[in-house]
């Protein structure tokens, strides 16, 4: 999914930590990959899901949804198949969207954040 491999490489030169992707189809239905990083405070947060948010945007992904990003706590992008969600660490540790979502298959992510940028 390229737009997967996009976001998470524009999350990784943002400095987003503990990539993780799952496979989401079959038990949420309205996406098929959920994408969760992490920023370090609430301005990483939000150059994270703006540089996400741009990158998919310059592959011709368009965002059809946005929330949260006033707050730097909890942004979540929606771009149809795939929705991404960068939270500060206190976020992620509370609402552990990981543990909510473990039947879902995790899509392996080291390909994407080993590929030099623009590739």
């Amino acid at each position: 999914m390229a737009a997967l491999e996009a976001a998470v490489r524009a999350a990784d030169d943002k400095g987003a930590t503990a990539p993780v992707a799952l496979q989401v189809a079959e038990q949420f239905g309205l996406a098929d990959a959920f994408l969760i990083v992490t920023g370090s405070v609430e301005r990483n947060v939000q150059a994270i899901s703006d540089a996400v948010e741009d990158a998919l945007n310059a592959i011709g992904v368009r965002t059809i949804r946005r929330e949260g990003r006033e707050s730097g706590r909890w942004v979540l992008l929606d771009f149809g198949d795939l929705i991404v969600h960068v939270f500060h660490q206190e976020e992620r540790d509370f609402y552990q969207l990981e543990k909510l979502w473990r039947d879902c298959p995790a899509i392996d992510l080291s390909a994407a954040l080993a590929a030099p940028a623009g590739e």
